[in-house]
């Protein structure tokens, strides 16, 4: 009975401790899951929340760094943009300004500028009225006004100064209206000094030409007009021979031409003997547009001549010793032709690299029509695009490369 009972015992504590150790086992495993599920619960929450994670001083100011970065970065470029905005706008404005002080320059505007200054004695002479009516005509400002010379008239003209504004200045041109009796007293005081520098005596030069040394890069002109009805004037076609002067001075050793030859060449002034005061009034206008045209002229002489390449043409294109470099002088051949533009002048040279090659292309078509046709296919790529040269362009090139007329014009 005893073994009985400790067998069934035995039994029991083994079964007793098998369900202990499965309920343990289960204990445990519930035990990993729930601690792993634990730790992949604070992973989660530690990638999800960064911000909770407390930094250290050196990356707050490293941030704080980037962030003064930026904005100064954005300040700058907004400078930069301010800054070009404002160089457009100061180019826009000198563009506009050098085209509107082009614009006065122009011959038909700038003889609105320009003043004819006339001396008051002259107008006591018959026949000044002319004058008057002819400067009116021509839309040209005068001003009666005394000035240093009697029976003078000068011009000045308007210029538009940066700061100044507009001011006045005095052009180089003189007229000196003298009647013949005027003009034959300079001649006497003249000669009389030629005398005494021959016998090297000194003397005392005429008024007139005392005040026009002051000035001596004025250009003068003596406009000397008988205000006398001397019919013989007339006969001789307004000017006054030699015998007529020494009859005027009762001098039979006066020699007019040695004075006149002498004011021109030692003095800077020219003798005009006119017959009336229509001379007088045609050559005074023609001088006033002879200054209207004179700033647009030499405008133009400064500035590059149009039918010239873009860049450094003046000192052309370099040829190599082994040929390199034909080809670039071929193109900027037939680029100097007028309305012939870059692209069309490359599309030509690469389909015939040298000009012997396509006069011998020329030659060998049968017909005039083919050869004046013949570059009309040609493709022509500019900015992306592409388009042919066209029949008059390519008949405008034929002439120029085969014409036997050196006077041919070619548009």
């Amino acid at each position: 009975m005893s073994v009985l009972r400790r067998g069934r015992e035995w039994e029991i504590s083994e079964s007793e401790e098998s369900d202990a150790e499965q309920k343990f086992g289960l204990n445990r495993d519930e035990r990993s899951k729930s601690l792993t599920a634990s730790q992949a619960n604070s992973n989660y929450a530690e990638t999800q929340s960064p911000a909770r994670k407390r930094r250290t001083k050196e990356e707050i100011e490293a941030e704080r760094q980037r962030i003064k970065a930026r904005k100064e970065a954005r300040e700058r470029q907004r400078a930069v943009k301010a800054q070009e905005k404002e160089e457009r706008k100061q180019e826009q404005q000198r563009r506009r300004e050098a085209a509107e002080r082009v614009n006065h320059l122009r011959p038909e505007n700038y003889i609105k500028l320009l003043t004819v200054c006339i001396e008051p004695a002259l107008l006591q002479l018959s026949g000044s009225d002319l004058l008057l009516d002819s400067l009116t005509a021509l839309e040209c400002r005068f001003s009666i006004q005394s000035q240093q010379i009697a029976h003078s008239i000068t011009w000045t003209s308007d210029f538009a100064q940066e700061e100044e504004g507009w001011t006045s200045v005095e052009e180089d041109q003189i007229v000196l209206v003298l009647t013949l009796n005027d003009f034959l007293d300079i001649v006497i005081s003249v000669k009389k000094m030629l005398d005494n520098q021959a016998e090297k005596k000194w003397t005392v030069p005429h008024p007139l030409l005392e005040c026009l040394n002051q000035n001596p890069m004025k250009v003068v002109t003596m406009l000397v007009m008988d205000d006398e009805e001397d019919h013989r004037t007339k006969a001789h076609g307004g000017h006054f021979p030699e015998q007529m002067l020494r009859s005027k001075l009762v001098m039979e050793n006066l020699d007019a031409e040695e004075v006149v030859v002498y004011l021109q060449l030692y003095q800077n002034i020219s003798v005009v003997f006119l017959d009336s005061w229509q001379d007088v009034t045609d050559h005074v206008g023609t001088i006033t547009k002879a200054l209207s045209k004179r700033p647009f002229k030499l405008l133009t002489e400064q500035s590059e001549l149009p039918f010239c390449v873009d860049g450094a043409w003046a000192a052309g294109v370099r040829v190599e010793r082994d040929g390199s470099g034909l080809g670039q002088v071929w193109s900027r051949q037939i680029q100097q032709l007028n309305r012939i533009s870059p692209a069309i002048a490359s599309a030509v040279a690469a389909s015939f690299p040298s000009p012997q090659t396509l006069l011998q292309t020329y030659q060998n078509l049968g017909s005039e029509v083919e050869r004046k046709g013949m570059l009309t296919g040609l493709l022509v790529k500019t900015e992306g695009r592409e388009r042919r040269i066209g029949a008059e362009i390519s008949a405008r090139l034929y002439r120029c490369f085969t014409a036997q007329n050196p006077q041919l014009v070619l548009d």
